[in-house]
Protein backbone atom coordinates (compact mmCIF):
# COMPACT_ATOMS: atom_id res chain seq x y z
CA UNK A 1 0.00 0.00 0.00
CA UNK A 2 1.51 3.56 -0.11
CA UNK A 3 2.23 6.17 2.72
CA UNK A 4 -1.26 7.80 2.53
CA UNK A 5 -3.06 4.47 3.00
CA UNK A 6 -0.94 3.27 5.51
CA UNK A 7 -1.92 6.25 7.51
CA UNK A 8 -5.62 5.35 7.74
CA UNK A 9 -4.40 1.50 9.08
CA UNK A 10 -2.57 3.22 11.78
CA UNK A 11 -5.11 6.24 12.65
CA UNK A 12 -7.66 2.85 12.38
CA UNK A 13 -5.47 0.41 14.47
CA UNK A 14 -4.81 2.68 17.22
CA UNK A 15 -8.64 3.86 17.17
CA UNK A 16 -9.48 0.16 17.93
CA UNK A 17 -6.78 -0.03 20.64
CA UNK A 18 -8.02 2.73 22.55
CA UNK A 19 -11.43 1.79 22.73
CA UNK A 20 -12.46 1.19 26.51
CA UNK A 21 -15.81 -1.35 27.73
CA UNK A 22 -17.87 0.63 30.03
CA UNK A 23 -15.86 -0.28 32.98
CA UNK A 24 -13.26 1.84 31.40
CA UNK A 25 -11.39 -1.48 30.85
CA UNK A 26 -9.37 -1.76 26.80
CA UNK A 27 -11.66 -4.01 24.65
CA UNK A 28 -8.85 -5.31 23.63
CA UNK A 29 -6.27 -5.68 26.56
CA UNK A 30 -2.66 -4.09 26.28
CA UNK A 31 -0.85 -7.37 25.99
CA UNK A 32 -2.56 -8.68 23.27
CA UNK A 33 -2.46 -5.55 21.30
CA UNK A 34 -0.08 -6.33 18.50
CA UNK A 35 2.53 -3.52 18.27
CA UNK A 36 2.43 -1.65 14.41
CA UNK A 37 5.40 -3.00 12.35
CA UNK A 38 5.94 -0.26 9.09
CA UNK A 39 8.28 -1.79 6.75
CA UNK A 40 9.25 0.73 3.72
CA UNK A 41 11.96 2.03 2.23
CA UNK A 42 13.88 4.85 3.58
CA UNK A 43 12.75 8.26 3.49
CA UNK A 44 9.48 6.94 1.97
CA UNK A 45 7.85 8.95 5.23
CA UNK A 46 7.25 6.31 8.04
CA UNK A 47 8.01 8.63 10.80
CA UNK A 48 6.06 11.46 9.21
CA UNK A 49 2.76 9.72 9.44
CA UNK A 50 3.28 8.62 12.85
CA UNK A 51 3.67 12.27 13.92
CA UNK A 52 0.76 13.58 11.71
CA UNK A 53 -1.65 10.88 13.39
CA UNK A 54 -0.47 11.62 16.92
CA UNK A 55 -1.45 15.35 16.40
CA UNK A 56 -4.78 14.66 14.24
CA UNK A 57 -5.84 11.86 16.86
CA UNK A 58 -3.92 14.82 19.83
CA UNK A 59 -2.31 12.29 21.18
CA UNK A 60 1.45 12.18 22.78
CA UNK A 61 4.07 10.40 20.79
CA UNK A 62 7.92 9.40 22.13
CA UNK A 63 10.28 8.34 19.05
CA UNK A 64 13.07 7.01 19.31
CA UNK A 65 16.19 5.16 16.90
CA UNK A 66 16.77 1.68 18.54
CA UNK A 67 19.83 1.38 16.54
CA UNK A 68 21.47 4.43 19.07
CA UNK A 69 20.55 2.15 22.07
CA UNK A 70 22.79 -0.48 23.95
CA UNK A 71 20.83 -3.15 26.05
CA UNK A 72 21.36 -0.85 29.14
CA UNK A 73 19.80 1.79 27.72
CA UNK A 74 16.43 -0.03 27.14
CA UNK A 75 16.97 -2.14 29.72
CA UNK A 76 18.43 -0.26 32.54
CA UNK A 77 21.37 -0.36 34.66
CA UNK A 78 21.80 -3.42 36.73
CA UNK A 79 21.80 -3.06 40.36
CA UNK A 80 22.04 -5.47 43.75
CA UNK A 81 18.72 -5.43 45.84
CA UNK A 82 17.55 -7.21 49.27
CA UNK A 83 14.81 -9.73 48.95
CA UNK A 84 13.28 -11.89 51.48
CA UNK A 85 12.14 -15.36 50.65
CA UNK A 86 10.99 -18.35 52.85
CA UNK A 87 12.37 -15.93 56.06
CA UNK A 88 16.06 -15.30 54.71
CA UNK A 89 16.95 -12.08 53.08
CA UNK A 90 18.70 -12.83 49.68
CA UNK A 91 21.05 -10.44 47.47
CA UNK A 92 18.98 -10.16 43.90
CA UNK A 93 19.77 -7.98 40.46
CA UNK A 94 17.22 -5.71 39.57
CA UNK A 95 17.34 -2.85 36.71
CA UNK A 96 16.73 0.67 36.71
CA UNK A 97 14.34 1.99 34.82
CA UNK A 98 14.84 1.98 31.09
CA UNK A 99 15.62 5.17 29.67
CA UNK A 100 12.25 4.36 26.96
CA UNK A 101 9.52 3.93 29.40
CA UNK A 102 11.13 6.82 31.57
CA UNK A 103 10.53 8.83 28.51
CA UNK A 104 6.88 8.47 28.09
CA UNK A 105 6.35 8.65 31.66
CA UNK A 106 8.24 12.22 31.48
CA UNK A 107 5.63 13.16 28.88
CA UNK A 108 2.69 12.32 30.58
CA UNK A 109 3.74 14.38 33.52
CA UNK A 110 4.70 17.34 31.64
CA UNK A 111 1.97 17.48 28.76
CA UNK A 112 -0.88 14.82 30.42
CA UNK A 113 -1.12 13.24 27.63
CA UNK A 114 -2.69 9.72 28.93
CA UNK A 115 -2.63 8.24 25.67
CA UNK A 116 -0.02 8.55 23.25
CA UNK A 117 2.73 6.40 20.74
CA UNK A 118 5.95 4.97 21.76
CA UNK A 119 7.48 4.85 18.08
CA UNK A 120 10.77 2.39 17.31
CA UNK A 121 12.37 3.27 14.36
CA UNK A 122 14.54 0.87 12.81
CA UNK A 123 13.57 -1.84 15.22
CA UNK A 124 15.18 -4.89 12.49
CA UNK A 125 18.58 -2.88 13.03
CA UNK A 126 18.82 -3.52 17.03
CA UNK A 127 22.00 -4.95 17.73
CA UNK A 128 22.43 -8.86 18.60
CA UNK A 129 22.69 -8.20 22.17
CA UNK A 130 19.55 -5.64 22.18
CA UNK A 131 17.19 -7.89 20.02
CA UNK A 132 16.15 -10.62 22.88
CA UNK A 133 15.39 -7.62 24.81
CA UNK A 134 13.43 -5.70 22.40
CA UNK A 135 11.29 -9.26 21.25
CA UNK A 136 10.32 -9.81 24.93
CA UNK A 137 9.64 -5.76 24.91
CA UNK A 138 7.30 -6.10 21.56
CA UNK A 139 5.35 -8.99 23.23
CA UNK A 140 5.11 -8.55 26.78
CA UNK A 141 5.41 -4.22 26.84
CA UNK A 142 7.74 -4.78 29.46
CA UNK A 143 11.85 -3.70 29.44
CA UNK A 144 12.55 -5.64 33.06
CA UNK A 145 9.81 -5.43 35.60
CA UNK A 146 8.86 -1.66 34.14
CA UNK A 147 5.57 -1.68 32.13
CA UNK A 148 4.94 0.43 29.26
CA UNK A 149 1.90 2.58 31.10
CA UNK A 150 -1.54 1.82 30.15
CA UNK A 151 -2.92 3.93 26.98
CA UNK A 152 0.65 4.15 25.17
CA UNK A 153 0.53 1.87 21.91
CA UNK A 154 4.28 0.77 20.46
CA UNK A 155 4.50 1.42 16.43
CA UNK A 156 8.08 0.14 14.96
CA UNK A 157 9.21 1.10 11.48
CA UNK A 158 12.03 -0.56 9.76
CA UNK A 159 13.80 -1.13 6.04
CA UNK A 160 13.73 -4.39 4.18
CA UNK A 161 16.96 -5.79 4.37
CA UNK A 162 17.69 -5.04 0.50
CA UNK A 163 18.04 -1.41 1.81
CA UNK A 164 20.21 -1.59 4.85
CA UNK A 165 23.05 -4.09 5.47
CA UNK A 166 22.07 -3.60 9.06
CA UNK A 167 18.91 -5.12 8.91
CA UNK A 168 17.45 -8.61 9.43
CA UNK A 169 14.34 -10.48 9.48
CA UNK A 170 12.51 -11.63 11.68
CA UNK A 171 11.10 -15.26 12.44
CA UNK A 172 7.22 -16.60 12.10
CA UNK A 173 7.80 -15.96 15.76
CA UNK A 174 8.06 -12.37 16.11
CA UNK A 175 6.18 -11.65 13.03
CA UNK A 176 2.83 -13.28 14.66
CA UNK A 177 3.27 -11.07 17.20
CA UNK A 178 3.48 -8.08 15.06
CA UNK A 179 0.60 -5.94 13.10
CA UNK A 180 2.72 -5.66 9.90
CA UNK A 181 1.94 -3.16 6.93
CA UNK A 182 4.21 -3.46 4.00
CA UNK A 183 4.22 0.57 2.51
CA UNK A 184 5.67 1.05 -1.38
CA UNK A 185 6.72 4.57 -2.98
CA UNK A 186 4.11 5.91 -4.26
CA UNK A 187 4.60 9.58 -6.14
CA UNK A 188 0.73 10.61 -5.68
CA UNK A 189 0.21 9.60 -1.99
CA UNK A 190 3.43 12.05 -1.12
CA UNK A 191 2.13 14.79 -3.12
CA UNK A 192 -1.06 15.29 -1.13
CA UNK A 193 1.60 15.39 1.66
CA UNK A 194 4.19 17.87 0.08
CA UNK A 195 1.64 20.14 -1.28
CA UNK A 196 0.23 20.69 2.44
CA UNK A 197 3.92 21.20 3.07
CA UNK A 198 4.81 24.03 0.73
CA UNK A 199 6.66 21.65 -1.59
CA UNK A 200 8.77 23.85 -4.11
CA UNK A 201 6.89 24.36 -7.39
CA UNK A 202 9.93 23.17 -9.28
CA UNK A 203 9.81 19.80 -7.90
CA UNK A 204 6.41 19.73 -7.86
CA UNK A 205 6.06 20.12 -11.57
CA UNK A 206 9.50 18.52 -12.09
CA UNK A 207 8.11 15.03 -10.16
CA UNK A 208 4.79 15.53 -12.35
CA UNK A 209 6.89 15.06 -15.66
CA UNK A 210 9.44 12.94 -14.57
CA UNK A 211 7.58 11.00 -11.85
CA UNK A 212 10.37 7.87 -12.86
CA UNK A 213 12.69 9.71 -10.87
CA UNK A 214 10.35 10.31 -7.51
CA UNK A 215 11.95 7.22 -5.85
CA UNK A 216 14.95 5.42 -7.21
CA UNK A 217 17.62 3.13 -5.41
CA UNK A 218 20.09 1.65 -7.51
CA UNK A 219 23.21 -0.01 -7.12
CA UNK A 220 26.44 0.26 -9.06
CA UNK A 221 30.19 -0.91 -8.54
CA UNK A 222 31.10 2.10 -7.26
CA UNK A 223 28.15 2.83 -4.22
CA UNK A 224 25.04 2.90 -4.04
CA UNK A 225 22.81 5.93 -5.32
CA UNK A 226 19.50 7.04 -4.24
CA UNK A 227 16.40 9.29 -4.41
CA UNK A 228 13.91 9.28 -1.95
CA UNK A 229 10.92 11.09 -1.12
CA UNK A 230 12.81 12.63 2.26
CA UNK A 231 15.43 14.02 -0.23
CA UNK A 232 12.84 15.64 -2.46
CA UNK A 233 11.22 17.37 0.55
CA UNK A 234 14.12 18.25 2.29
CA UNK A 235 16.00 19.37 -1.14
CA UNK A 236 12.29 21.57 -1.78
CA UNK A 237 12.89 23.35 1.93
CA UNK A 238 16.47 23.92 0.75
CA UNK A 239 15.58 25.88 -2.21
CA UNK A 240 13.33 27.63 -0.58
CA UNK A 241 16.22 29.26 1.35
CA UNK A 242 18.37 29.24 -1.10
CA UNK A 243 16.29 31.69 -3.27
CA UNK A 244 14.98 34.01 -0.38
CA UNK A 245 18.80 34.71 0.75
CA UNK A 246 19.39 34.97 -3.00
CA UNK A 247 21.79 31.66 -3.21
CA UNK A 248 22.65 29.74 -6.22
CA UNK A 249 20.91 26.31 -6.83
CA UNK A 250 23.54 24.04 -8.87
CA UNK A 251 24.14 20.68 -8.86
CA UNK A 252 26.68 21.05 -5.67
CA UNK A 253 23.24 21.70 -3.44
CA UNK A 254 21.16 18.91 -5.78
CA UNK A 255 23.44 16.38 -5.10
CA UNK A 256 23.50 16.78 -1.36
CA UNK A 257 19.66 15.79 -1.43
CA UNK A 258 19.25 13.74 -4.75
CA UNK A 259 22.29 11.69 -4.78
CA UNK A 260 22.33 9.83 -8.13
CA UNK A 261 24.01 11.74 -10.61
CA UNK A 262 21.79 11.69 -13.77
CA UNK A 263 18.93 13.01 -11.67
CA UNK A 264 20.41 15.73 -9.86
CA UNK A 265 21.50 16.52 -12.95
CA UNK A 266 18.25 16.57 -15.12
CA UNK A 267 16.82 18.37 -12.43
CA UNK A 268 19.26 21.21 -12.18
CA UNK A 269 18.60 21.26 -15.98
CA UNK A 270 14.94 21.38 -15.24
CA UNK A 271 15.19 23.80 -12.46
CA UNK A 272 16.84 26.41 -14.52
CA UNK A 273 14.26 26.19 -17.35
CA UNK A 274 11.17 26.52 -14.64
CA UNK A 275 13.05 29.66 -13.76
CA UNK A 276 13.44 30.70 -17.32
CA UNK A 277 9.64 29.93 -17.50
CA UNK A 278 8.57 32.08 -14.59
CA UNK A 279 10.56 35.24 -16.29
CA UNK A 280 8.90 34.55 -19.26
CA UNK A 281 5.67 34.19 -18.71
CA UNK A 282 5.23 36.62 -16.15
CA UNK A 283 2.98 35.21 -13.41
CA UNK A 284 1.66 38.39 -11.70
CA UNK A 285 0.32 39.68 -14.96
CA UNK A 286 -1.18 36.64 -15.77
CA UNK A 287 -2.76 36.78 -12.47
CA UNK A 288 -3.84 40.10 -12.47
CA UNK A 289 -5.89 39.06 -15.82
CA UNK A 290 -3.99 41.24 -17.93
CA UNK A 291 -2.17 38.85 -20.38
CA UNK A 292 0.28 40.19 -22.93
CA UNK A 293 -0.74 38.92 -26.53
CA UNK A 294 2.82 37.15 -26.93
CA UNK A 295 2.56 35.25 -23.82
CA UNK A 296 -1.14 33.91 -24.87
CA UNK A 297 0.53 33.16 -28.02
CA UNK A 298 3.44 31.42 -27.02
CA UNK A 299 0.85 29.26 -24.08
CA UNK A 300 -1.00 28.11 -27.33
CA UNK A 301 2.52 27.05 -28.99
CA UNK A 302 4.45 25.53 -26.54
CA UNK A 303 4.77 21.73 -25.99
CA UNK A 304 3.16 19.78 -23.26
CA UNK A 305 6.11 19.95 -20.70
CA UNK A 306 6.31 23.39 -21.20
CA UNK A 307 2.49 23.90 -20.27
CA UNK A 308 3.13 21.71 -17.78
CA UNK A 309 5.51 23.63 -15.80
CA UNK A 310 3.74 26.82 -16.75
CA UNK A 311 0.66 25.02 -15.06
CA UNK A 312 2.63 24.12 -12.10
CA UNK A 313 3.55 27.70 -11.76
CA UNK A 314 -0.05 28.73 -11.81
CA UNK A 315 -0.42 26.53 -8.79
CA UNK A 316 2.51 27.46 -7.05
CA UNK A 317 1.42 31.02 -7.15
CA UNK A 318 -2.44 30.86 -6.10
CA UNK A 319 -1.67 28.08 -3.69
CA UNK A 320 0.79 30.18 -1.82
CA UNK A 321 -2.31 33.19 -1.75
CA UNK A 322 -4.44 30.15 -0.26
CA UNK A 323 -1.88 28.83 1.98
CA UNK A 324 -1.55 33.01 3.27
CA UNK A 325 -5.02 33.22 4.12
CA UNK A 326 -6.04 29.87 5.63
CA UNK A 327 -3.03 30.68 8.00
CA UNK A 328 -4.96 33.68 8.89
CA UNK A 329 -8.21 32.17 9.41
CA UNK A 330 -6.43 29.04 11.38
CA UNK A 331 -4.85 32.43 13.95
CA UNK A 332 -7.78 34.08 14.01
CA UNK A 333 -9.74 31.12 14.75
CA UNK A 334 -7.75 30.42 18.15
CA UNK A 335 -7.89 33.75 19.13
CA UNK A 336 -11.90 34.52 19.05
CA UNK A 337 -12.56 32.18 21.75
CA UNK A 338 -9.60 34.06 24.22
CA UNK A 339 -10.89 37.14 23.51
CA UNK A 340 -14.13 36.33 23.71
CA UNK A 341 -13.10 35.24 27.15
CA UNK A 342 -10.88 38.21 27.89
CA UNK A 343 -14.50 40.63 26.96
CA UNK A 344 -16.28 38.37 29.63
CA UNK A 345 -13.61 38.89 32.19
CA UNK A 346 -13.77 42.81 31.41
CA UNK A 347 -17.16 42.86 31.76
CA UNK A 348 -17.14 41.30 35.30
CA UNK A 349 -14.52 43.81 36.61
CA UNK A 350 -10.93 42.38 35.58
CA UNK A 351 -8.76 44.50 34.15
CA UNK A 352 -8.13 44.21 30.59
CA UNK A 353 -4.54 43.86 30.92
CA UNK A 354 -4.38 41.59 33.41
CA UNK A 355 -6.65 39.16 31.16
CA UNK A 356 -4.86 39.67 28.55
CA UNK A 357 -1.28 38.87 30.25
CA UNK A 358 -3.60 35.68 31.70
CA UNK A 359 -4.07 34.94 28.73
CA UNK A 360 -0.92 34.76 27.36
CA UNK A 361 0.80 32.87 29.76
CA UNK A 362 -1.74 29.99 29.14
CA UNK A 363 -1.37 30.01 25.05
CA UNK A 364 1.99 29.58 25.88
CA UNK A 365 1.52 26.62 27.97
CA UNK A 366 -0.68 25.20 25.70
CA UNK A 367 2.44 25.49 22.66
CA UNK A 368 4.78 24.02 25.41
CA UNK A 369 2.46 21.10 26.20
CA UNK A 370 1.75 20.53 22.94
CA UNK A 371 5.63 20.35 22.00
CA UNK A 372 6.30 17.74 24.95
CA UNK A 373 3.80 15.28 23.18
CA UNK A 374 5.72 15.52 20.41
CA UNK A 375 3.04 16.71 18.11
CA UNK A 376 3.67 20.57 17.37
CA UNK A 377 3.46 21.24 13.82
CA UNK A 378 5.12 23.50 11.63
CA UNK A 379 1.73 24.53 11.24
CA UNK A 380 0.11 24.33 14.42
CA UNK A 381 3.20 26.63 15.48
CA UNK A 382 2.70 29.45 13.15
CA UNK A 383 -0.89 29.65 14.40
CA UNK A 384 -0.15 29.63 18.21
CA UNK A 385 2.89 32.06 17.57
CA UNK A 386 0.60 34.13 15.43
CA UNK A 387 -2.42 34.13 18.12
CA UNK A 388 0.67 35.57 20.81
CA UNK A 389 2.08 37.94 18.57
CA UNK A 390 -1.74 39.29 18.25
CA UNK A 391 -1.41 39.07 22.75
CA UNK A 392 1.41 40.65 23.23
CA UNK A 393 0.82 43.26 20.85
CA UNK A 394 -2.45 44.28 22.19
CA UNK A 395 -1.13 44.27 25.79
CA UNK A 396 1.56 46.43 24.88
CA UNK A 397 -0.79 48.85 23.39
CA UNK A 398 -3.19 48.36 26.44
CA UNK A 399 -0.40 49.33 28.87
CA UNK A 400 0.45 52.53 27.00
CA UNK A 401 -3.27 54.36 27.06
CA UNK A 402 -4.87 51.86 24.79
CA UNK A 403 -9.10 51.58 26.18
CA UNK A 404 -9.47 48.39 27.34
CA UNK A 405 -11.39 45.98 25.46
CA UNK A 406 -12.48 48.42 22.82
CA UNK A 407 -9.25 48.65 21.60
CA UNK A 408 -8.52 44.79 21.51
CA UNK A 409 -12.21 44.36 19.31
CA UNK A 410 -10.37 47.47 16.61
CA UNK A 411 -7.47 45.37 16.41
CA UNK A 412 -9.03 41.87 16.08
CA UNK A 413 -11.59 43.39 13.33
CA UNK A 414 -8.59 44.97 11.43
CA UNK A 415 -7.27 41.59 11.26
CA UNK A 416 -10.44 40.37 10.03
CA UNK A 417 -10.78 42.68 7.38
CA UNK A 418 -7.33 42.46 6.22
CA UNK A 419 -7.86 38.67 6.18
CA UNK A 420 -11.15 39.26 4.10
CA UNK A 421 -9.32 41.67 1.38
CA UNK A 422 -6.26 38.80 0.52
CA UNK A 423 -9.05 36.12 0.00
CA UNK A 424 -10.71 38.63 -1.97
CA UNK A 425 -7.68 39.12 -4.11
CA UNK A 426 -6.80 35.55 -3.67
CA UNK A 427 -10.40 34.74 -5.37
CA UNK A 428 -9.74 37.00 -8.23
CA UNK A 429 -6.34 35.67 -9.15
CA UNK A 430 -7.95 32.21 -9.39
CA UNK A 431 -10.65 33.75 -11.50
CA UNK A 432 -7.49 35.09 -13.92
CA UNK A 433 -6.20 31.57 -13.63
CA UNK A 434 -9.36 29.76 -15.09
CA UNK A 435 -9.75 32.44 -17.75
CA UNK A 436 -5.98 32.17 -18.84
CA UNK A 437 -5.90 27.86 -19.09
CA UNK A 438 -9.26 28.54 -21.19
CA UNK A 439 -8.42 31.07 -23.59
CA UNK A 440 -4.72 29.65 -24.07
CA UNK A 441 -5.58 26.18 -23.53
CA UNK A 442 -9.14 25.38 -24.42
CA UNK A 443 -11.29 22.64 -21.93
CA UNK A 444 -8.52 19.90 -22.67
CA UNK A 445 -5.81 18.48 -20.32
CA UNK A 446 -4.36 21.62 -18.83
CA UNK A 447 -8.22 22.44 -17.16
CA UNK A 448 -8.05 18.69 -16.91
CA UNK A 449 -4.86 18.82 -14.46
CA UNK A 450 -5.50 22.26 -13.07
CA UNK A 451 -8.84 21.20 -11.32
CA UNK A 452 -7.37 17.72 -10.17
CA UNK A 453 -4.62 19.87 -8.72
CA UNK A 454 -6.86 22.47 -6.70
CA UNK A 455 -9.10 19.33 -5.66
CA UNK A 456 -6.37 17.28 -3.88
CA UNK A 457 -4.49 20.31 -2.78
CA UNK A 458 -5.19 20.63 0.91
CA UNK A 459 -5.11 24.79 0.75
CA UNK A 460 -6.57 25.33 -2.28
CA UNK A 461 -9.48 23.05 -0.89
CA UNK A 462 -10.19 24.64 2.01
CA UNK A 463 -10.21 28.11 0.49
CA UNK A 464 -12.38 26.74 -2.61
CA UNK A 465 -15.00 25.56 0.26
CA UNK A 466 -15.05 28.53 2.15
CA UNK A 467 -14.83 31.34 -0.24
CA UNK A 468 -16.26 29.56 -3.24
CA UNK A 469 -15.33 29.35 -6.89
CA UNK A 470 -17.68 29.77 -9.73
CA UNK A 471 -15.20 28.99 -12.57
CA UNK A 472 -14.16 25.89 -10.49
CA UNK A 473 -17.38 24.63 -9.97
CA UNK A 474 -18.46 25.23 -13.77
CA UNK A 475 -15.38 23.43 -14.85
CA UNK A 476 -15.46 20.88 -11.93
CA UNK A 477 -19.10 19.81 -13.45
CA UNK A 478 -18.12 19.69 -16.68
CA UNK A 479 -14.98 17.37 -15.79
CA UNK A 480 -17.23 15.32 -12.94
CA UNK A 481 -15.42 16.79 -9.96
CA UNK A 482 -17.86 18.57 -8.22
CA UNK A 483 -19.09 15.63 -6.28
CA UNK A 484 -15.09 14.78 -5.16
CA UNK A 485 -15.17 18.22 -4.23
CA UNK A 486 -17.86 18.23 -1.81
CA UNK A 487 -16.47 15.13 -0.62
CA UNK A 488 -12.94 16.47 0.00
CA UNK A 489 -15.02 19.35 2.08
CA UNK A 490 -16.17 16.81 3.69
CA UNK A 491 -12.95 15.36 4.77
CA UNK A 492 -11.81 18.58 6.15
CA UNK A 493 -14.24 18.94 8.37
CA UNK A 494 -17.22 21.06 9.11
CA UNK A 495 -16.90 24.29 6.84
CA UNK A 496 -17.96 26.96 9.11
CA UNK A 497 -19.42 30.41 7.86
CA UNK A 498 -16.96 32.90 7.55
CA UNK A 499 -18.78 35.49 9.62
CA UNK A 500 -18.42 32.87 12.52
CA UNK A 501 -15.04 34.90 12.84
CA UNK A 502 -16.97 38.20 14.15
CA UNK A 503 -15.95 38.79 17.66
Amino acid sequence: MNIGEAKVQLKNALTAYFTRDKYGNFRIPQETQRPVFLMGPPGIGKTAIVRQVADEMNIGVVAYSITHHTRQSALGLPMIVTREYGGREYHVSEYTMSEIIGSVYDVIAESGAEEGILFLDEINCASETLTPVMLQFLQFKTFGRHHLPPGWIIVTAGNPPEYNRSARDFDIVTWDRLKRIDIEPDYQAWKSYALKHNVHGSVASYLDIRRENFYRIETTPERTEFVTARGWMDLSDMIHLYEEKDLKVDKSLVIQYLQNDEVAGDFVAYYDLYNKYKSDYRIDEILSGQVPDEIMLRARSAGFDERLSLLGLLLGAVMRDFRGVIEQEDTLSELLPILRDIKQQETEGTDCSEAVAAAIGALRKKMEQTEKRGILTQERQLQLEGALAFLRKTMEELRNGASGFGHIRKCYDEELARMRSDAEAASGRLKAAFEFINNAFGTGDELLIFITELTAGWYSARFISRYGSDEYYDCSEQLAFHQRHLDLAGEIGDIVNINSYEL
